[in-house]
């Protein structure tokens, strides 16, 4: 029996052991580097493994809404996690947790001193741009060349991107001559010296006010963890990654 009994105890140790809980989140693709960073650090403080899908939040937002088994969202904007809590699918109230910048990208040496209203430009050909439908630096965009007044004379040169993931494989291969992107991805280590951006006048869009919501979708055990998770992305270790990577953080505003 005590033979037994030792053996049964082991048994629980191991498989206590190598039982890793996992939380699964959505995040908009402008997160991609930052978000990777800050689940490392999780990992190393709770134990717990966080599994990140990237993509355009409002694609995001809607499988969700569709039963995705995520358990957060972090969005580029707090419109979808608004939309999500109206709709009774979020365990916690829309926080921001960073604001993005938009900027203009180019690896093909075009000129990019006079910003957007260079978007009119002949020689500008091919411009790379987030779905705005459902990418709110997309959206962003369309409104910074509204406000230049350049947006009938460059919507012909459009290539819309799925996300801005996609926008920068544009950008990086030179099929565009110009693309719109989150600051944040330009601060990445395999991106910082890839042709030259230009922050676009703050003025010409709206405040990319990012907000994150934890999800219904999940099992009660991942609701608790990832709870935990968007509370460590308000501390000052993953505020400091966000800052690193080129985004104002909500104490800065």
């Amino acid at each position: 029996m005590k033979l037994l009994g030792k053996i049964i105890f082991s048994a629980v140790v191991v498989t206590s052991l190598s039982w890793s809980q996992t939380i699964t989140v959505a995040a908009a693709a402008n997160l991609k580097y930052a978000l990777a960073d800050i689940a490392k650090e999780f990992k190393k403080t709770s134990g717990i493994d966080v599994k990140i899908i990237t993509g355009a939040s409002g694609k995001l937002t809607q499988q969700i809404m569709s039963g995705a088994p995520f358990d957060a969202l972090l969005s580029a904007d707090v419109e979808y996690p608004a939309k999500l809590a109206k709709g009774g699918f979020t365990t916690t109230p829309a926080q921001v947790y960073a604001y993005g910048t938009l900027i203009l990208w180019s690896a093909n040496g075009a000129d990019l001193s006079k910003g957007v209203a260079m978007l009119a430009n002949p020689n500008v050909k091919r411009i790379a741009i987030a779905n705005p439908k459902t990418a709110p630096y997309g959206q962003e965009a369309m409104n910074s060349m509204r406000y230049y007044k350049v947006d009938s004379v460059a919507q012909p040169k459009f290539i819309n991107g799925e996300s801005i993931n996609q926008v920068a494989t544009y950008v990086t291969t030179k099929a565009v001559d110009v693309g719109f992107m989150a600051k944040s991805i330009v601060y990445a280590p395999d991106m910082k010296n890839v042709g030259k951006w230009v922050e676009v006048n703050p003025a010409s869009y709206n405040k990319i006010d990012q907000a994150m919501v934890g999800l219904k979708n999940g099992s009660p055990e991942n609701q608790i963890a990832t709870k935990k998770f968007l509370r460590f992305v308000m501390s000052a270790k993953a505020q400091g990654i966000l800052k690193n990577n080129g985004y104002v953080l909500p104490s800065e505003k």
